[in-house]
């Protein structure tokens, strides 16, 4: 009898291309999840890295602000944007989950939060167009607080359709190159923007938020194609959620009380806010010390897209052999930056107009940006290692509920120091990286290659 050579499929040689597999993780998968992982992999990537470059058209520290110049919406509208954006979209996990867990398949629950975050974006973009002023300033804002409802349905869902069809030491992968696509299609629109100069008109940046609402389309298009396994490989047969048992917030506070490695993994994360809340301030410091360099929007963009593509395919396969151990340096290393920058500013005369000055800004600029994204990677490789099934669900939705409550009482406190000192507030964010660096020692190894 002659042997056949089994059919390697053009998904099967593209993923093999992209990800260095761990064949003894996909070889306890069930068969039929097994079968899928090839093309689910490329949807997982091709969406998240729409998903990704969606964000940029909608960044709540670059985009928006400069739109809101360009339509003279009052400066207090300009302040909620980033507390709206990345606490909308944490703060209600805990509260949705018990309905997430409801649904059987969870890229349902995903593609609809893409949608309605396309059809947020898309009020944005109409808002921009047509209004200006005060009434611009409420619709957009509004329509963002929409849009992080949305992103937060995609949050809770997305960790677990990853967790149920892709094995241990690749899901890490998965995060890391759809943050590397992404990053060349933020260097991309930052030249775009580069060449059009600074003063930027209100229908070019309507234009980018139409695009927004576009990928948000095609990442509901891609999600929808997953095949996902109603339940999880891992996950034990059992009976439905009581629906007699405790509330949301009770069933929260009695998770944080009772599961130690859950409740460390949730104090890390609150003192890794280091790397996420410091860019502005470095951007704060850069335009004190003169360096306009970095004031523009193209500028900002092209640093955030650079830190993404070198950063997500490396610290992809790192978070694989070790989520935790990347989380750690990450935080350290970004603290590390900090404090030197706030250093050579103390000690040194900067000249605003030296090569010297705007080098030191755009590399700690760039540096804790991509420190940023190994973090990220990182926490979120975590996460989706540290359990199965449902309890993962729940692990994400209540961690992210947590966040959003540590976000805004951490971002009031570094705005305060501000006021004062930027320097101080950037000393205050580095002591919480140290804090994240000396706390994570409590924490297991739960990656597949530790």
């Amino acid at each position: 009898m002659r042997w056949h050579a089994p059919t390697v499929t053009t998904a099967d040689s593209l993923f093999s291309r992209l990800l260095r597999r761990n064949h003894e993780a996909e070889a306890e998968l069930p068969a039929a999840v097994r079968a899928d992982l090839p093309g689910n992999s490329l949807r997982l990537i091709g969406a998240n890295a729409l998903q990704s470059s969606g964000d940029q058209a909608v960044n709540a520290s670059t985009v928006l602000p400069w739109l809101f110049h360009a339509l003279g919406v009052p400066a207090v509208l300009t302040g909620l944007l980033v507390p709206i954006r990345e606490s909308g979209s944490m703060l209600p996990q805990a509260f949705l989950t018990p309905f997430v867990v409801r649904v059987r398949r969870r890229t349902h629950v995903f593609v609809a939060g893409a949608l309605v975050q396309a059809a947020s974006v898309a009020v944005m973009a109409g808002a921009a167009a047509l209004t200006s002023g005060l009434t611009a300033g409420v619709i957009i804002v509004a329509a963002l607080a929409a849009f992080s409802l949305g992103r937060c349905l995609c949050s809770i869902s997305s960790k677990d359709v990853q967790g149920r069809t892709m094995p241990k030491g690749e899901r890490g992968q998965v995060n890391g190159l759809a943050t590397t696509i992404s990053g060349l299609v933020a260097i991309t629109l930052g030249l775009a923007v580069r060449a059009l100069g600074e003063d930027l008109d209100v229908a070019f940046l309507a234009g980018i938020l139409a695009l927004g609402a576009v990928l948000w389309v095609l990442v509901a298009l891609v999600y929808s194609g997953i095949r996902e396994p109603l339940e999880d490989p891992a996950e034990d047969a059992g009976g439905d959620e009581d629906d007699d048992g405790p509330g949301w917030f009770t069933q929260t506070l009695t998770l944080l009380r009772e599961d130690r490695v859950f409740r460390s993994f949730v104090t890390v994360r609150g003192f890794l806010l280091v790397s996420s809340l410091s860019p502005p301030f470095i951007v704060t410091l850069a335009v004190r010390s003169g360096a306009p360099a970095l004031t523009g929007l193209g500028g900002f963009i092209i640093a955030s897209g650079l830190a993404a593509l070198l950063g997500g395919r490396v610290f992809g396969r790192l978070a694989d052999r070790s989520s935790k151990r990347l989380m750690t340096i990450g935080a350290a290393v970004a603290s590390v930056v900090l404090v030197a920058l706030v250093l050579i500013v103390t000690v040194l005369d900067l000249d605003g107009g030296s090569l010297l000055t705007y080098a030191i800004f755009v590399s700690s600029y760039f540096l804790v940006t991509m420190l940023h994204t190994g973090v990220r990677v990182g926490r979120k490789t975590y996460v989706i290692d540290m359990a199965e099934g449902d309890q993962r669900t729940t692990y994400v939705a209540v961690s992210n509920s947590a966040m959003g409550v540590i976000l805004l009482v951490v971002g009031a406190i570094s705005s305060a120091i501000a006021g004062l000192s930027v320097e101080w507030a950037l000393l205050f964010l580095a002591a919480l990286g140290v804090l994240g660096v000396v706390s994570s020692t409590r924490l297991p190894e739960v990656s597949r290659r530790a």
